[in-house]
């Protein structure tokens, strides 16, 4: 073989480097190495997806029932799993269950949920609608990157499934769709015999949820070609149901994907109805307490949480985890999982907050406090007494101490000042006859912070 010239390899690698810029890997089922995927089905040989997925951009779709006015962390797997999916160049459809979310999805709940009212699910849908597209929309302004040579993002798909039931009456559905359910294969879910078995039981309206999502399913493929469905493990019943339904009505193959569930350190799923959410909307829960939950991640799960919800390659994320094993007290690893997904969820302005609502607790930073918002201060220091007080004149520290509850009498008051257990924006205040001034002791946003011995705190905002 004749040596390349110098000049027809650089041109030769110019077009390697480009192919290598342009060419998009569509084989989601590598996410495998990542530990998202629990679950593949049917029991086909992989190299048949794969086949699939590489020979053309194919169409995803994951439902999220409204039953709460936001979606909380353990929907947010499921989320990024369907930006994988868009990554790699395929379509992705978002579905809002405004017609679902009404019945109640028996998997992995011990008791039936609370109906709510069709205003109630409306206003909840629009809501969790906002939840995806800022998700997306996020994703795209700060995790990608078209004028890099990367592939244009395919825009997301978002349905509500409200839109196709509401013109379907009852005749329809059961004799055109529930005739093709059998009722030996529907009890052995394991969503419903676990319910079966339990002393709540299981009401028909939660026994029916299988079908209308297997007909969810249905309809995305008609209409979109959706061949691809993935959810959290507990769907597996769920989305095997479309699986049979879709192998009755179509002769198109279709195949579902399970994630693994978030849980807490206990065993205990993410949710709203486990008491434990960490909601993904600002008003729910705020970006601080998003960031803090994340960088409290405990060592050992820490590896697996950067895989599954941040979009660092494998090998950046061992590098991570290496890194942090030399210095644990620096919490590198954790920052760098709190750092991307408080991103995602909040954007730079809401990880900003965060950052900064972190240094005003943490390293008592008086500069820093005066520039938080007041949701932000309410929410770094909650616990503590929150009051709105009208300055007047003349008002000294003792006076003002006491009109702010901060304690139960006088006495208590003089003493306390007097030994250097007052502070007030983390200055200790000692003269109880110093009058209260709007330029030291009140902050710029209108703020004061009193604090009594280490741990007492009071938050003051002051009215125009």
């Amino acid at each position: 073989m004749l040596p390349l010239s110098r000049t027809l390899r650089r041109l030769l690698d110019k077009q390697i480097s480009i192919f290598k810029r342009h060419y998009t890997n569509r084989n989601v089922l590598s996410l495998g190495d990542r530990g998202i995927y629990k679950d593949v089905f049917p029991n086909v040989s992989v190299k048949e997806i794969v086949d699939l997925l590489n020979s053309s951009p194919q169409c995803v779709y994951s439902g999220f029932d409204p039953t709460a006015s936001s979606l909380h962390l353990g929907n947010l797997l499921v989320l990024i799993n369907l930006l994988h999916w868009q990554r790699a160049g395929h379509q992705v459809i978002a579905l809002v269950g405004g017609a679902t979310g009404s019945i109640g999805d028996p998997s992995g709940r011990s008791k039936e949920r609370e109906l709510q009212s069709a205003e109630i699910v409306a206003e909840n849908s629009r809501s969790v609608t906002e939840n995806i597209k800022t998700i997306f929309d996020n994703h795209k302004k700060y995790f990608w990157d078209d004028k890099k040579g990367q592939e244009r993002l395919k825009r997301p798909i978002i349905v509500n499934n409200i839109d196709w039931y509401k013109e379907m009456n009852a005749l329809e559905y059961v004799g055109r769709i529930g005739k093709h359910f059998r009722m030996g294969t529907m009890l052995c879910k394991e969503s419903v015999d676990t319910r079966l078995k339990s002393e709540h039981g299981i009401s028909y309206t939660e026994f029916s949820y299988q079908i209308f999502q297997a007909y969810d399913w249905y309809h995305l493929l008609q209409k979109y070609n959706c061949r691809f469905q993935a959810g959290g493990s507990d769907q597996l019943g769920n989305i095997s149901a479309g699986h049979e339904l879709i192998s009755r009505l179509s002769k198109k193959e279709v195949y579902g994907l399970t994630l693994p569930l978030v849980k807490t350190v206990s065993g205990a799923k993410f949710g709203k109805s486990a008491g434990n959410a960490v909601w993904l909307s600002a008003d729910m829960t705020s970006p601080f307490d998003f960031y803090q939950y994340l960088v409290r991640t405990a060592d050992a799960d820490v590896e697996t949480m950067l895989k599954l919800f941040t979009f660092d390659s494998v090998d950046a994320i061992a590098d991570t985890c290496r890194k942090h094993q030399t210095r644990p007290e620096l919490w590198l690893a954790q920052k760098r999982l709190a750092d991307q997904v408080t991103k995602l969820v909040h954007g730079e302005e809401g990880l900003r907050a965060a950052h900064l609502a972190t240094e005003a607790l943490y390293n008592s930073n008086v500069d820093i406090l005066s520039r938080l918002s007041w949701n932000d201060v309410a929410s770094v220091f909650k616990g503590a007494v929150v009051k709105d007080m009208l300055l007047e004149p003349g008002l000294s520290i003792l006076q003002f101490s006491l009109l702010a509850g901060c304690f139960p009498n006088e006495q208590d008051a003089r003493r306390i000042i007097a030994a250097g257990g007052f502070s007030i924006n983390y200055q200790k205040v000692v003269n109880q006859d110093e009058l209260l001034s709007d330029t030291v002791h009140i902050l710029p946003n209108k703020i004061t912070l009193a604090r009594v011995g280490k741990r007492n705190y009071w938050v003051i905002r002051w009215a125009s």
